[in-house]
């Protein structure tokens, strides 16, 4: 399956962060960024926090998590893929539009139960969870959120140096490639859950 997170740069999150923070500027991208940080923290505590039974319940779901996240990752490709670059480079500060971007990247992100087994394999590595020192968890899990989010500020900080650049054709094109990547990312994502 696809890592949709744990601050997977060149997976669908990644480049949907990368294409917002281009053309909506640093904010949308590193809020974006910000929704996979929380999707990996829930599934950070569920992990950390050794609840197995919603983590049990979690990968018995996993097939129509999947095709739930491959149809998100359809949607957002065809919506980039359609869009047009904004007339100004004007960087959002539209409440509902961060809370959208925040939003979709979360959902994107929580929609890959199989983090949950890479957060468990981890955890369990370093021996927590399973010792019931919910102080080493909690530092644990707060370390792998403050982690994914200096990585999805840093990018989207990079990202947006280079924004002054970009022409309004070449925005069209970037948002066509990354609506095709992330299509590309969605097709994947329901032939795994097949």
């Amino acid at each position: 399956m696809l890592g949709f997170s744990i601050a997977a740069p060149v997976g669908p999150i990644g480049v949907l962060c990368i294409q917002r923070t281009l053309s909506k500027g640093r904010r949308s991208g590193f809020v974006s960024g910000l929704g996979a940080a929380s999707a990996d923290a829930v599934y950070g505590s569920i992990a950390g926090f050794g609840i197995t039974v919603l983590s049990s319940l979690l990968l018995d779901y996993r097939t129509g998590i999947r095709i739930g996240g491959g149809l998100l990752l359809l949607y957002l490709g065809v919506r980039s893929f359609r869009s047009e670059p904004a007339e100004t480079a004007v960087a959002t500060s539209d409440v509902q539009g961060l809370a959208r971007d925040y939003g979709s990247t979360f959902l994107l992100t929580v929609t890959n139960p199989v983090t949950i087994i890479a957060f468990v394999g981890i955890f369990t590595g370093l021996g927590v969870g399973v010792s019931g020192d919910y102080a080493d968890a909690a530092v644990l899990v707060g370390g792998v959120f403050l982690g994914s989010a200096l990585w999805w500020l840093a990018l989207s900080a990079g990202v947006s140096r280079f924004r002054s650049r970009f022409t309004r054709s070449l925005m069209r094109r970037v948002n066509q490639l990354a609506g095709a990547v992330i299509v590309g990312f969605g097709v994947l994502a329901l032939w795994g859950a097949l």
